[in-house]
């Protein structure tokens, strides 16, 4: 399987804007800048898009571990906080909330530090990565 995305940026950085379209084309020749990267200007950024690759990856891999462990879930909402300073992601932080029937934040905890581990956009992200997790 592949996936892919087209950035097509016009102009300086700080002056210039560019778009971004997913094969999917949930994102459609979605703007980004300088501005909606670095301060509060309208469009998305890398590290948004970042953030939300690694939540919903590592949701998708805590629900086939907790459906592997034989129990029901309700919900799992995973909020993915990506810093990046001097121009390096130095890591992300995952806040995940979960409603799952019958299981122990023991056995909890373990799923959620595998699925830290294993989900693929973890794997990729060469940042420490870690989690706070609560169970609801």
């Amino acid at each position: 399987m592949k996936r892919k995305a087209t950035a097509i940026w016009k102009g300086s950085l700080k002056e210039g804007g560019g778009t971004l379209t997913t094969q999917s084309k949930v994102l459609n020749a979605t703007q980004y800048s300088f501005h909606s990267r670095f301060e509060e200007g309208i469009g998305t950024n890398p590290e948004e898009l970042i953030a939300a690759a690694h939540s919903g990856c590592f949701t998708m891999q805590l629900s086939a571990y907790v459906t592997e462990a034989g129990f029901e879930i309700e919900s799992i909402e995973t909020q993915a906080v990506i810093n990046l300073v001097e121009g390096t992601i130095i890591g992300s932080h995952l806040t995940v909330k979960a409603t799952i029937k019958g299981i122990s934040d023991r056995v909890f905890q373990e799923l959620v530090t595998k699925a830290e581990k294993n989900c693929p956009v973890s794997k990729v992200l060469n940042a420490d990565i870690t989690s706070v997790a609560s169970l609801e």
